[in-house]
């Protein structure tokens, strides 16, 4: 009997990414792979990569490098790059980094095992055409890489949104929904296996609709019904675009205790000029009043969002706009970016005007006014008793372990052996900027 490939995937970029990883883990075991935890072990090294920023492109080519050095020393060895700068980029990428086997967009995942058939054949392999119907509604994904206590569940693919900085469009193609059949199927296998905690993942959830036995399922509905159907399952999901957010999905969350009281919104400025320049759809007062109906019905949520600073013609002014609305909606947590021109986006064509030194001195007023709102964050939750779930040891001690509140806030406490999965309930003593510490009750 002949001994199974060696595959190794390194995944860059989102959530969605990792998500993608695991559907083509489950299609190259199909075809003979077995997974391996180190690249120096693998017969084929997959590159799952992220178009979104300038750095995370330059970081793939980068690893390609030392790959094409390993490569030399095993020419056995197979590399592809895949996800969504092999779709930009596309075969441009076999002149940036020789030695390259195959590239595959995120639509192309079905047809790895035959590219990988071409590359036996001593051919260099590609397909990054976008597909208008492809959810991959139909694989069974491995979910290897969040460890077996928590998982991504991908529900929708691709965004019709088109803001003017970002690729996703381009690189995903437009939006298309998992049937929701699909989804609640891969759920029942996480169930099965012992899986604790789902997140819900597409560019924009709110979007989500599709239709089965005549029953329609727009976000909400698929939401509802997933926490009813699964009630022993924490929840969440990621991202929902400002504009889409709607007062139903709202109520569905605070209406069911294992719904995660948290949501990522992201807001990228706090200038309607440069709101409008980024074809976000919404002005920053509406976007505040999203905040508001949000703590209306669920006052203990936290808000997560995006910020991107230093994009095209943005003033002095509009950067204060931006730092006035983050204080006003009392973030918890931000990810915060420098703007990167992307080739290919309505924004290309605009003017990169902000010079690179003022855009790192407004990420760092950023990236300040912010820690300073998710301390007092923290701060607000000592006293309090959480329900936190068990995701491992502390980095820091083997005496402590760390676990995550329903907030989505990480929390450190001291105890031993407790089994990842468990629901502990944890009494908030102490915090930094980043951590809340505690004990159990």
């Amino acid at each position: 009997m002949s001994k199974n490939k060696k595959l190794y995937i390194e995944t860059y970029g989102c959530q969605m990414n990792v998500a993608d990883s695991e559907v083509v883990a489950s299609i190259l075991k199909s075809d003979g792979f077995d997974l391996c935890s180190t690249a120096m072990d693998a017969d084929l090294i997959l590159v799952n990569t992220c178009s979104i920023r300038d750095n995370a492109e330059k970081r793939v080519i980068a690893r390609g490098r030392q790959l094409q050095a390993m490569k030399r020393k095993n020419p056995e060895l197979r590399i592809g790059i895949i996800g969504c700068m092999a779709e930009r980029l596309s075969e441009t990428l076999f002149e940036k980094l020789v030695g390259i086997d195959l590239l595959a967009g995120p639509d192309s995942y079905k047809r790895l095992p035959e590219l990988l058939k071409e590359v036996e054949s001593h051919k260099k392999a590609s397909d990054v055409i976008l597909s208008t119907t492809e959810t991959y509604e139909d694989i069974d994904p491995e979910h290897y890489q969040t460890g077996n206590i928590a998982a991504f569940v991908s529900i929708m693919r691709g965004c019709n949104n088109f803001c003017s900085y970002c690729v996703v469009p381009y690189t995903r193609g437009r939006e298309r929904s998992r049937p929701a059949s699909s989804i609640l199927h891969e759920i029942e296998l996480l169930q099965a296996q012992n899986f604790k905690e789902i997140t819900l993942l597409g560019q924009n959830v709110n979007s989500y609709y599709s239709t089965e036995s005549s029953t329609e399922y727009r976000f909400p509905a698929l939401l509802d019904k997933v926490a009813t159907d699964f009630p022993e399952m924490r929840i969440r999901f990621a991202t929902s675009h400002p504009k889409d957010l709607s007062e139903e999905l709202v109520l569905v969350m605070a209406n069911h205790n294992n719904i995660c009281k948290s949501i990522h919104l992201p807001v990228q400025s706090g200038s309607d000029a440069i709101l409008q320049r980024m074809n976000r759809k919404y002005s920053s007062s509406a976007y505040l009043k999203k905040i508001e109906l949000i703590r209306k019905h669920i006052p203990e949520i936290t808000i997560s969002t995006d910020v991107i600073t230093g994009f095209c013609g943005e003033t002095d002014e509009d950067h204060r706009a931006t730092l006035e609305l983050m204080k006003k909606a009392d973030f918890y947590y931000a990810y915060m970016f420098k703007y990167s021109r992307r080739e290919g986006t309505a924004a290309a064509k605009m003017q990169d005007d902000v010079p690179e030194k003022i855009k790192s001195e407004r990420l760092d007023e950023i990236i300040s006014v912010q820690q300073e709102l998710s301390l007092q964050s923290n701060k607000n939750d000592i006293g309090k008793t959480f329900e936190v779930m068990v995701e491992g040891c502390s980095k820091r001690s083997k005496k402590q372990m760390f676990g995550r509140t329903g907030q989505n806030k990480v929390v450190v406490f001291d105890a031993e052996n407790l089994l990842p999965g468990t629901f502990v309930k944890i009494v908030i003593t102490d915090c930094t900027t980043a951590t809340l510490k505690g004990e159990m009750v």
